[in-house]
């Protein structure tokens, strides 16, 4: 193919994350409320195994649309781990929840240093060992649905969601030891009872409501600077 026509395919490569990444947060709400934090995070692995497979396969094959298909699909389960970070903070003690919840940045920051380091050409960047490089991201996702299993699910959610009492005590004493938990207990249902008088807005709504129209404007700013800074260029 022309010199072209390889850049377009490139840059479809590359751009084609994002995409999945979108479609994966769009859904990653709905399905965390309807099936659980942690089942819905159980199986996201399954996707993310596959995409290392077909994008450590890509060159033995010949195929670049195995890489393709392998970002959309590394893409889509990106999207939902970046919402599902919140099992994180729920499962965490209270005294610790901010602190988890804001790891999310700081382990994405480190995973791309980390990606960037092992991408040179020294390293696994080479001509021979790209296809190890891209099927690395399966590493952690094994490691996760091996471990995961052994968690419970977020105490809020069966108490919130699905009003279950007893498998919340369960989950937060499998957690945080044994002893007196009613505290927390009665936070997670005064947060139920919040929820319970807050309207949730679509995101077409949200756009609509002119009280976070300024917010929306700084974040929409600050996203932009970000994505056009020049670091996917880098």
């Amino acid at each position: 193919p022309s010199e072209e026509i390889i850049t377009l395919m490139w840059s479809f490569v590359v751009s084609i994350y994002s995409i999945g990444g979108l479609l994966g947060s769009l859904s990653a709400g709905y399905l965390s409320v309807r099936f659980g934090r942690k089942k819905v995070m159980l199986l996201t692995n399954i996707p993310v195994l596959l995409s290392a497979a077909l994008m450590g396969l890509s060159r033995l094959s010949g195929s670049f649309e195995m890489i393709i298909i392998g970002r959309l699909l590394s893409g889509v389960c990106g999207g939902k781990f970046a919402f599902l970070h919140t099992y994180a903070g729920e499962i965490s003690p209270k005294k610790l929840r901010g602190f988890v919840n804001v790891t999310s940045s700081v382990f994405l920051a480190l995973g791309k240093a980390v990606a960037r380091i092992l991408g040179l050409r020294e390293l696994l960047g080479s001509q021979s060992l790209w296809p190890v490089l891209m099927a690395s991201c399966g590493i952690p996702a094994l490691v996760q649905l091996l471990t995961l299993p052994f968690f419970p699910e977020s105490p809020p959610y069966l108490l919130m969601h699905k009003g279950d009492q007893e498998g919340c005590k369960k989950a937060i004493r499998q957690l945080w030891g044994e002893g007196h938990h009613q505290a927390e207990i009665d936070d997670i249902m005064k947060e139920k009872a919040t929820m319970k008088n807050t309207k949730i807005l679509s995101v077409l709504e949200l756009m609509k409501e002119p009280a976070f129209r300024w917010q929306l404007y700084m974040i929409a700013t600050l996203t932009a600077t970000v994505q056009l800074c020049g670091i996917s260029a880098v």
